[in-house]
C-alpha cells in the first residue's frame, strides 16, 4: 500500500510523492504542492530509470548550459545528449491542474494509466506506479549502503 508523503514547505524544491492517474486523453493532473512552481510551463524529457523528468524553464535553461559544455568530440556526451533533448518537449498546466503528456514519453515511461509523481529536489518525476514500486524496494534495500558510499555525506 503506497501512501502519500507530502511537504513542500521550502520554496523552489521539490518533496514528496503523490499516486495519480493519467486521463484517456494523456493528462495528469499535477499535485497541487508543485503547481506554483510549474505554472509558468515546463520542460518534460526522458529520464534516468525509465521515469521521466521534469524540469520549471529556469532550472531547465542551467541543466541545458551545463549540456551544452559537453565535449561534443566525446561519443557518450553525444549519444547522452541527444536522448535527453530529442525527448523534451515543452508543456504547461491547464484550468484544472492538468498536463498532457505526449504519447512518445508515457511510451518511454511505460505509463499506461497508474503513475507517482515525486519531488526530486529541483524537479520532478513521473513513474509508472509498478516500476516505481520495483524500484523503490530494489533501493530501500540498499539505501543504507548507497549512503555510506556518497562522499561527503552527512545527516
Amino acid at each position: 500500500m503506497w501512501y502519500i508523503i507530502s511537504y513542500s514547505g521550502v520554496k523552489g524544491m521539490f518533496m514528496g510523492e503523490y499516486q495519480h492517474t493519467i486521463d484517456m486523453k494523456g493528462r495528469l493532473i499535477v499535485p497541487s504542492k508543485f503547481r506554483e512552481q510549474l505554472a509558468e510551463g515546463f520542460i518534460l524529457t526522458r529520464g534516468l530509470d525509465n521515469c521521466l523528468f521534469g524540469y520549471p524553464l529556469d532550472e531547465w535553461q542551467r541543466l541545458e548550459e551545463k549540456l551544452k559544455a559537453l565535449p561534443v568530440t566525446k561519443k557518450d556526451a553525444r549519444a547522452f545528449t541527444r536522448f535527453f533533448f530529442s525527448g523534451a518537449a515543452e508543456v504547461g498546466l491547464d484550468k484544472q491542474g492538468r498536463v498532457n503528456i505526449p504519447a512518445n514519453l508515457l511510451e518511454f515511461a511505460k505509463i499506461e494509466k497508474d503513475c507517482m509523481v515525486i519531488g526530486v529536489s529541483s524537479r520532478i518525476e513521473i513513474w509508472s506506479t509498478e516500476l516505481w514500486e520495483a524500484y523503490y524496494e530494489e533501493s530501500e534495500e540498499s539505501f543504507n549502503d548507497i549512503a555510506e558510499n556518497l562522499i561527503d555525506f552527512d545527516f
